[in-house]
């Protein structure tokens, strides 16, 4: 399936999740097998994606958050291979998320947030388990953005504005082409995935 980049705009109201949905489930509380994880890579490269937001943050010190975020996310049938790869992983959470006012089935989404646990378990293992599609070279940008916010490179100017040149490199493999050469709150996501049907398939 092709490839799309989408852009989020921050103009959106504060998140409410939806009570009718299960709250996120961990690793300590799944009890199933792991999965093989050349399996896993090649799920990775057909289903994941590798996406990085700029925000405008009241509290924080340099006014501007960087949230880095790896996602797999799948129709709910299929449920129980985003939960082994928790276990296999070691890391993320898999959420409920609900589509009926576009009438697709619901789905749940496997997703890492934390920049530690992506250094210390999702890099550790794609770099062992390599990618072998185009989106290996999304995951390498991906990769060494994350590691310049481990290293607080991102406080200072040049490493922002190293870290905005990543971010348009990951855009160039995206089918919508969404280039900034500063910081625009309301193109502030890098967002490379694959497109679904209405289906959710």
């Amino acid at each position: 399936m092709p490839e799309v980049c989408r852009v989020r705009s921050t103009n959106r109201k504060p998140f409410r999740r939806n009570p009718k949905l299960k709250p996120p489930v961990g690793k300590e509380q799944i009890q199933l097998k792991p999965l093989n994880p050349h399996y896993i890579a090649g799920f990775i490269d057909g289903e994941g994606s590798f996406s990085v937001s700029i925000n405008h943050h009241k509290t924080l010190k340099s006014g501007i958050e960087i949230k880095p975020e790896f996602e797999i996310e799948l129709r709910a049938d299929d449920r129980e291979i985003l939960e082994r790869i928790v276990v296999t992983i070691g890391c993320g959470k898999i959420y409920d998320c609900s589509y009926e006012r576009y009438g697709w089935f619901p789905h749940a989404k496997f997703k890492v947030t934390s920049a530690r646990d992506l250094e210390e378990r999702v890099f550790p293992f794609l770099d062992q388990y390599p990618l072998q599609a185009k989106k290996r070279k999304v995951y390498i940008l991906f990769r060494e953005i994350v590691l310049m916010i481990r290293s607080k490179q991102h406080l200072k100017e040049k490493g922002f504005e190293k870290i905005q040149q990543l971010r348009n490199e990951m855009r160039e493999f995206g089918k919508k082409h969404n280039f900034v050469d500063k910081f625009n709150a309301k193109l502030e996501a890098a967002r490379i995935r694959e497109s679904r049907s209405s289906g959710g398939v």
